[in-house]
């Protein structure tokens, strides 16, 4: 494996999935290069995960997943937070996760991260 270099941007993806596909989306994830850290340990599949509880309710027009349109829903769903080195390697890692996510709307966010 190549190493990463850090003069590359660094981003965090963090994201919540039920438990029952965590595995799978981040294989997903993972798979583009997401949860890397330069330098020379060559660290891969790097992440943090907790547990918590999702709360929603699917509008008139949703296909929702798990619950029912118009209903309020609370689901345990785990968070999860890795690094992406490299605009190229957040934008794949955001793909990953949309395709191998089980939600018609996965929630996630994306942040710059600064090296003081």
């Amino acid at each position: 494996m190549a190493t990463i270099s850090s003069a590359a941007p660094r981003f965090k993806l963090v994201f919540r999935v039920p438990p029952a596909a965590l595995a799978s989306v981040k294989t997903a994830i993972f798979s583009t290069g997401a949860g890397r850290y330069p330098g020379p340990g060559n660290y891969t599949e790097c992440c943090w995960t907790t547990m918590g509880t999702g709360q929603f309710r699917p509008g008139d027009a949703a296909n929702p997943h798990i619950g029912k349109v118009g209903e309020l829903e609370e689901v345990p769903e785990a968070r999860v937070e890795t690094l992406c080195v490299g605009e190229d390697t957040v934008r794949k890692a955001v793909e990953a996760l949309k395709r191998a996510h089980p939600y018609e709307e996965p929630g996630y966010e994306v942040y710059r991260v600064e090296d003081i």
